[in-house]
């Protein structure tokens, strides 16, 4: 697995670099974003570790890009913002998921671990509800004909909510079957919240009628019907 480190701090860049050979990955480091649109432009890598703050164009400005060239290479946005504004500005921006400065190697570890997962090739599978149809092969959604453009956490999270069509999800399913993380300090709670509220936007963009709704204190339910 190769993995590209986006990062202008050497020492950090350095250590995380040096954390990823140690469990066998590939790890290449671009110290601006701009040496890693090169490198993404020449080269195949499996994930992208991105720094927020990088000097001249920044982390988010690199992933819109990315995105909008149609990179589809999972992110790890690595940040020292931990509000839920930034949490949001950063997920619609593109980013598969964040990581907090400062971070354990470990949590690293296992986020990565989670992301290159997803970004296998699944079983030749289509699920649908309504005028919604997901693609497990193609890794595509789309509504009413229209693709959604998700990334790879939140075609997950609408695939495993497909496959549980009409059932009650609670927040500590989705924490242990999607964000395969069961033995977190603290709970994915309002990491899973912002997750559901971008999936929710782009699944109600183009109209029609709501299906994924909130189930109040218990967790989230994807069916036809207004009410649970």
């Amino acid at each position: 697995m190769r993995i590209l480190i986006i990062e202008d701090e050497p020492k950090l860049a350095a250590a995380i670099r040096d954390s990823l050979v140690a469990e066998h990955y590939d790890a290449v480091i671009a110290p601006s974003g701009e040496d890693g649109f090169f490198l993404v432009s020449a080269e195949r890598f499996d994930l992208i570790l991105l720094d927020w703050m990088l000097p001249g164009r920044d982390g988010l400005e690199v992933l819109r890009v990315l995105r909008k060239r149609g990179v589809s290479t999972p992110v790890l946005l690595l940040t020292a913002r931990d509000a839920i504004e930034d949490r949001v500005l950063g997920l619609d921006s593109g980013a598969d998921d964040y990581l907090v400065k400062p971070f354990a190697f470990p949590e690293l570890h296992a986020r990565l671990r989670t992301l290159l997962r997803r970004g296998q090739t699944e079983a030749a599978t289509t699920l649908n509800l309504a005028d919604l149809e997901l693609n497990r092969v193609t890794r595509e959604a789309h509504r009413a004909g229209i693709d959604l453009a998700l990334t790879a956490r939140e075609f997950d999270l609408l695939a495993y909510l497909l496959s549980h069509t009409g059932q009650v999800v609670s927040r500590e399913m989705l924490a242990r079957d999607v964000w395969q993380e069961t033995e977190r300090a603290t709970p994915l709670d309002n990491v899973i919240d912002v997750h559901i509220a971008q999936l929710r936007r782009k699944l109600d963009v183009h109209g029609g009628i709501s299906l994924l709704h909130t189930v109040r204190g218990v967790g989230f339910i994807l069916r036809v019907e207004d009410s649970p």
